[in-house]
């Protein structure tokens, strides 16, 4: 239980959507702006002191930070369960880094409606807050819808080119993949004859009457695929590259950078452990979905686009196979890696959608072929976009090198052929990470770029872009040279959770 007097984790959920309570109710401008730098920088707070805290904090059924509260539900077995273990511990960081990140370069956008504009996003961000620090299934999947409605919203109004198309179809995907996760869910709670939908509780009641070996591979099968369109499992994946196109800068930073590890999350935390059986029939057909869809289909996809914010969401898409990768090995070393990619790619990618915007501003354009010679102009631009795609790469130094690597050598027990499969994807992404490096910022500016500056020159990146992209390098350097901030605690509840004889069942 917390040693403090109120619960942290609450806090971090109930004062982002409290500031976004007080703007909708007509706070004015000024002091929404001001109460907003609190609405994120709580969480964020929250989140570090968490990931400092962890290894000392109180254990509880493998949980920090435990504490329920009543919802009136009870009877129904639903109760507000807040804690961290050391799956969810790295997600809740990331949920809070990125959505300081996110809020801090928001702020500061000049974005119209900006009132309307930072209510929604600090709506997602208490949203993504509870996700991950839910023990109770309810909660865990409410706290996914909240955050996902302001998306829809926000590519709706605020997107870019093609908008409204692109907010109806990541509408219909992302309702059908939610709903068809709902349906697994209700029916793990139905099947297992549990009382409650904690976790805790659950683990508990079905390692003492495990489900039956078909009743598991159907209600994994459900879980995986609505999971899977969550987050863009090929051929569902077409919803999130033109999603990220359109969506204005903060809700793609939040939405690639964290909602959309929802459903990978869901699957190590409550799929993997509760359904052991059901992946050995699912394993060979996700891994092979992910290495010829995700990692090398999408990844020649991406290799042929000339957009540059379209490059980065089909790369998203392209790196999240290996994240399934790891979910198909079903071993502790496999999740493990899957967590550490999901925080590296989290980061990464948010940077990446965040300096692509500032590319805009400076050349209003995202077409790569028009662009050229910015270094010289933008060094420090230069300089973060260079990092962050040596990062998403998987350069050593960064957290993606973790996260890949791990699941490499998860993946070789696996499948040989795989893993060979998989290793050419590093190829496929230094080629259109470099390539987009050198045909942004190197070789001659094109006369359009030229008459473009000539008219207004550009500037460098200022201080309300540089310490937003500052807080998202620092994050991915820092876990990249010291991965035990966030193998150590996962180890240990990976340990816990993919028990011996969970693992025995795997394929």
């Amino acid at each position: 239980m917390s040693q403090l007097p109120f619960d942290p984790l609450l806090l971090s959920v109930v004062a982002p959507l409290a500031v976004a309570a007080a703007i909708a109710f007509g706070l004015p401008k000024r002091w929404s702006v001001l109460l907003a730098y609190a609405g994120f920088g709580v969480p964020a707070l929250i989140a570090l002191w968490a990931w400092i805290d962890y290894s000392s904090a109180a254990q509880a059924h493998g949980y920090a930070y435990l504490v329920r509260h009543s919802t009136g539900l009870d009877g129904l077995g639903i109760s507000l369960t807040l804690g961290l273990n050391g799956i969810s511990l790295p997600l809740f960081v990331l949920a809070g880094f990125v959505g300081l990140a996110a809020g801090l370069y928001a702020i500061r956008s000049g974005a119209e409606r900006l009132k309307l504009y930072l209510m929604l996003l600090l709506i997602m961000q208490g949203g993504l807050m509870g996700v991950f620090a839910s023990v109770d299934i309810f909660f865990f999947y409410f706290f996914h819808e909240l955050a996902l409605i302001p998306t829809f919203i926000m590519i709706g109004v605020w997107g870019g080119r093609d908008r409204n198309y692109a907010a109806m179809k990541v509408t219909i995907y992302l309702t059908a993949g939610a709903m068809l996760s709902l349906i697994g869910l209700i029916a793990l709670y139905v099947k297992s004859g549990a009382d409650s939908f904690d976790l805790i509780t659950l683990r508990a009641y079905l390692a003492a009457h495990p489900l039956g070996a078909t009743v598991q591979h159907n209600i994994f099968g459900l879980l995986l695929f609505g999971f899977g369109i969550l987050v863009s499992l090929w051929p569902l994946h077409t919803w999130a590259p033109l999603g990220y196109g359109a969506a204005p800068s903060s809700a793609a930073m939040l939405h690639a950078g964290v909602l959309k590890k929802f459903g990978l999350y869901g699957l190590i935390q409550v799929a993997l452990p509760l359904l052991p059986l059901g992946v050995g029939g699912w394993a060979h057909t996700l891994a092979w979905l992910a290495v010829i869809g995700n990692v090398l289909v999408v990844g020649f996809i991406t290799i042929a686009q000339r957009d540059l914010k379209q490059m980065i969401g089909y790369s998203s898409v392209m790196h999240m196979g290996y994240a399934f990768l790891g979910i198909a090995c079903y071993s502790a070393v496999g999740a493990g890696g899957v967590v550490l990619m999901m925080v590296a790619h989290g980061f990464s990618v948010a940077l990446l959608f965040l300096l692509a915007t500032s590319i805009h501003h400076r050349t209003h354009t995202f077409d790569m072929g028009e662009m050229g010679g910015l270094a010289q102009k933008t060094p420090v631009l230069a300089a973060f976009f260079v990092a962050a795609t040596l990062a998403s790469i998987g350069l050593p130094g960064f957290a993606n090198f973790w996260g890949e690597l791990s699941i490499f050598v998860a993946l070789w027990k696996f499948s040989p052929l795989i893993t060979a499969l998989a290793v050419a994807g590093v190829i496929i992404s230094a080629i259109y990470g470099l390539r987009s490096v050198a045909r942004v910022f190197f070789g001659p500016a094109t006369d359009e770029l030229n008459r473009v500056t000539t008219a207004n020159p550009p500037a460098d990146l200022s201080w309300s872009e540089k310490l937003p992209a500052l807080i998202l390098l620092a994050a991915l350097l820092f876990v990249g040279f010291w991965p035990k901030s966030i193998s150590t605690p996962l180890n240990a509840t990976l340990d816990a959770v993919y028990s011996a004889p969970a693992r025995s069942a795997a394929p």
